[in-house]
């Protein structure tokens, strides 16, 4: 592909905060771009209106009924998108012939399947799912060497990793001369809560990040600090980075995205605003840059800089991620699972906050970790753990 060659793109959700983001900074760059499939889960009319405006060959949504509905509106619109649904729609976008790109942007496990899909049609994919990695770290990256894929990561703390380090790192960290990677988080809106706070905020508390904008599960997680555990094993993964090679910062200003030590002392740091539009613009340009449509970073504003360790008492389901990190195997699967179920049931006032991370050590306590086998197995894991965490749920009841 040359440089100025129109790159084609499909977009795995679509209708959420990172696939609005990504159509936004594909239509600041009309001539470089042209998106071949969107797909959605529930948004309809979003999903519409992005058909109308960007006119894709496929449209994709989870249900069937919504599905039909969309094909009909789209048809009286005078629109000649093909629409499909649900998990065969989804891998038939993924696997698009004309998408060059795969904006992975679906959240949860959920995306998995997808996103494997793009990796064994050789695409670029574009990760921002990162349970892909967290559900199935080793399988998804062998998939990626057998089919010669490319994996850039979206997640702003793994963009800036990913800026940070050298070319070559896949070859393996020590040999680049990296000593170690600096992950930041934010605290979420929490930070400074005491335990007995904890247990009483809400999920509109939980939903109100103090510098971005996310879907509710993701703020939910970050609120958590489960969303950094995450990043941990998704880092783990996608940089070859021992866990003891990883380092939580708590850094208030969400300024700094991420940082990597080499071995003569030296620390590169990528910094910008807040906004999800430069990591989707680096990725969709990278090697080179485009302009992301973000404000310059203004250091007079920013003024200050703070950094604090994270608080592994009152925000416990970090150190659950580095301790499922620890044991391997199937500890990661079982991890994502029991924290969907806790999630969705905190969003919906059926737990507390702080019974989050109990729900999820307590399934991690009754599931015995296995050596991971194939997908399969996986996927049966990740069933049982779910059906598990509900059942301990109804426990609490």
């Amino acid at each position: 592909m040359t440089p100025d060659a129109v790159q084609g793109l499909t977009i795995l959700g679509s209708t959420g905060s990172i696939g609005v983001s990504t159509l936004d900074v594909v239509a600041r760059h009309a001539e470089r771009f042209r998106v071949h499939a969107l797909t959605a889960n529930r948004s309809l009319e979003r999903l519409l209106a992005q058909c109308l405006q960007f006119e894709p060959e496929l449209a994709v949504m989870a249900d069937a009924a919504a599905a039909a509905e969309l094909a009909r509106r789209l048809k009286e619109a005078g629109s000649h998108t093909q629409v499909a649904h649900g998990m065969a729609g989804l891998e038939a976008a993924a696997s698009w012939p004309g998408s060059d790109f795969v904006m992975a942007a679906i959240v949860g496990a959920a995306g998995l399947l997808p996103s494997l899909a793009a990796v064994r049609a050789g695409k670029r994919v574009l990760l921002a799912n990162k349970e892909a990695l967290v559900v199935a770290g080793s399988l998804f990256m062998e998939e990626v060497a057998a089919h010669g894929a490319e994996v850039l990561p979206i997640d702003s703390e793994h963009n800036a990793v990913f800026q940070c380090l050298p070319p070559g790192f896949d070859a393996g960290l020590a040999a680049v001369g990296v000593r170690r990677i600096l992950l930041t988080a934010s605290g979420g809106p929490f930070r400074t809560l005491s335990s007995a706070e904890l247990a009483r905020v809400t999920p509109e508390q939980a939903c109100n990040h103090p510098n971005w904008e996310m879907g509710r599960k993701i703020s939910v997680d970050s609120a958590s600090m489960m969303n950094k555990g995450l990043e941990v094993i998704e880092a783990h993964w996608l940089f070859g980075a021992a866990p003891e090679q990883i380092q939580v910062v708590v850094h208030p200003q969400s300024v700094i995205h991420s940082l990597v030590e080499y071995t003569d002392g030296s620390v590169l740091a990528q910094l910008g605003n807040p906004d999800m539009r430069i990591p989707i613009a680096h990725a969709l340009a990278w090697p080179r840059r485009i302009d992301s449509g973000v404000t310059s970073l203004d250091l007079f504003q920013v003024a200050r800089l703070d950094f604090e360790a994270p608080d592994l008492g009152r925000f416990p389901c970090l150190r659950l991620a580095f301790e499922a990190i620890a044991a391997g195997g199937t500890a990661p699967v079982i991890l994502n699972a029991a924290n969907e179920v806790a999630v969705a049931a905190f969003l919906a006032g059926r737990l507390g906050f702080t019974a989050i991370a109990e729900l999820v050590e307590e399934t991690l306590q009754r599931f015995a970790v296995e050596p991971v086998e194939d997908l399969q197995q996986l996927l049966a894991i990740d069933r049982r753990a779910r059906a598990l965490a509900e059942q301990a749920l109804q426990d609490r009841i």
